[in-house]
């Protein structure tokens, strides 16, 4: 018998302002002491993606409905467990006539490996008797969908946003499930993973202002002189500028920071992206790159080793934008047109799954998506099997936006470079054209 340890946890929550909101104590179980197979065995929880997030929210605004935000109490000792765990007495509560006794735990409990896992199962149960539907495209969206009412529900862990056209029924809903679970009603959404969220008759607006200003706080830059551009226009960054860091945390979190930042904020998304690939050997070239998107970030409160290409791509969901991207490509290409058009395939992928997203919520789209490139011979190459010498070695899987063209499910059209908005997603711009 494997016999799992536990402490108590003490935490400050606050609310949107900063102010604090509740002191919370937990006892938590020490799962590294679990063993696979005997003890847990499923631990993976789905969680909604963010583009998911804005193509629910862009639907909810241009329809003018309520966005509601509920929090779980005690989220996972919600979850019921199929395996046999067992667990020391919690400190302070033990039996002191039975200390040689151990607790037979009949519910998940935070710090177990299949918590998250045992919470989705028993959160998804209770939905789909209610008749929702699991999103195929995102298991973490759940639709209920009739000819008088529709309700999308969202889910990250313990933090649910819900919609739809009726308040009535989205009232039924939040009344049935405090029935179910103890949860506490935000009202309207404001704050959400670290977003803060604010809506008023022109729209609805994602912001990091505040984690902006802490990041910046803890790196101890708040009264930096601050700079027009994430990243300067000229000789790409390179593994042997510079020398390198005695210490590469610091520089380790701020790009994770950074990347986070990237949910709402995707012009700095190529500089992050940039910067991610020194992470194993940062230098002092590469900090003072990171500190200069700090920098940029204050006045808001291709790669020369490998030679990969830089993909970058934003994708419109009406006139909102609702996911972006700035990626190295995985092989390096024989010439700007394979470059280009492994960036089709790339966004082609992209807006084929944000399609299937819509089509689950019953929302009718163009029987033709347009893309704007500003390569020709990649359009051209999207268009006809042509260029048969120069591109013969480009993997079959790339090709299937050639499928997506000749079904008329994709149309590829030409912008001028000048026009490209995606461009601050590949490359360093100067001043004016960012």
């Amino acid at each position: 018998m494997y016999i799992v340890g536990n402490k108590w946890v003490y935490k400050i929550k606050y609310n949107a302002d900063g102010s604090v909101q509740r002191l919370k104590a937990r006892l938590v179980a020490k799962g590294f002491h679990q063993r696979p197979g005997i003890d847990f065995r499923e631990t993976f929880s789905p969680v909604v993606k963010v583009s998911t997030i804005r193509v629910v929210l862009t639907i909810a605004v241009a329809n003018a409905w309520d966005v509601r935000q509920l929090y779980i109490n005690n989220t996972f000792l919600n979850g019921e467990l199929e395996e046999s765990v067992y667990m020391e007495q919690p400190q302070g509560f033990e039996d002191k006539e039975k200390l040689d006794y151990v607790c037979k735990l009949e519910k998940s409990l935070y710090g177990l490996k299949q918590a998250p896992r045992a919470w989705y199962d028993k959160l998804k149960k209770t939905l789909l008797k209610w008749n929702f539907e699991n999103s195929r495209a995102n298991t973490s969206l759940f639709l209920l969908k009739t000819p008088k009412y529709v309700i999308m529900v969202l889910i990250y862990v313990d933090d649910i946003v819900i919609t739809g056209n009726d308040t009535n029924e989205l009232n039924w809903f939040i009344q049935n499930l405090h029935k179910t679970f103890a949860l506490k009603d935000l009202g309207a959404l404001n704050l959400f993973l670290g977003i803060e969220v604010f809506r008023d008759e022109t729209g609805m607006y994602l912001s990091q202002g505040k984690y902006v200003a802490e990041l910046l706080k803890r790196v101890e830059m708040t009264n930096i002189k601050s700079c027009p551009t994430p990243m300067t226009c000229g000789k790409p960054l390179s593994l042997q500028d510079g020398e390198e860091l005695t210490d590469h945390t610091q520089y380790r979190s701020v790009i994770g920071a950074l990347q986070y930042l990237t949910h709402t904020r995707p012009d700095i998304a190529f500089a992050v992206n940039k910067l991610s690939q020194f992470l194993k050997c940062p230098t002092t070239a590469h900090w003072t790159a990171a500190k200069r998107v700090l920098r940029y970030l204050k006045d808001w409160a291709c790669c020369p080793d490998d030679r990969k290409s830089i993909s970058g791509c934003c994708v419109y969901f009406g006139e909102t934008l609702i996911t972006w991207s700035s990626k190295k490509q995985t092989v390096v290409a024989h010439s700007s047109t394979e470059s280009e058009y492994r960036a089709l395939a790339q966004i082609t992928a992209e807006i084929t799954w944000l399609e299937s997203l819509v089509k689950e919520m019953r929302f009718n789209l163009p029987s033709t998506l347009v893309i704007w490139c500003d390569n020709m011979s990649a359009i051209t190459l999207a268009s006809n099997p042509i260029y048969h010498a120069r591109t013969k070695h480009i993997e079959l899987d790339v090709h299937f936006i050639r499928d997506r063209v000749l079904q008329k499910k994709v149309e590829v059209r030409h912008i001028p470079n000048q026009e490209q908005v995606a461009d601050c997603l590949k490359k360093g711009l100067t001043h004016p054209k960012f």
